[in-house]
């Protein structure tokens, strides 16, 4: 468990990520980072964005789905 303290930058609240987190998330100074809410109240920190998988999900159903039209479209 790591605590993170909220602290005032400007007019906003935020968090100052340990080093070993920011390394362990395999993150960099700008990227962008997901706060999950968890059906039971709680919080999970992400780097990888839940929409983008659902959409790629979707995109290899497709794929499936038209896999013989786009082989021979592909020709």
């Amino acid at each position: 468990m790591v605590e993170l303290k909220v602290r005032k930058f400007g007019n906003s609240l935020g968090v100052v990520l340990p080093k070993e987190v920011v390394n362990r998330l395999r993150t960099k100074d700008g990227d962008p980072l997901f706060l999950i809410e968890g059906p039971d109240g709680s919080y999970q920190m992400t780097p990888y964005d839940p929409t983008f998988a659902k959409k790629l999900a979707k995109a290899e159903e497709i794929l499936d789905r038209y896999r013989n039209t786009l082989h021979v479209l592909a020709q």
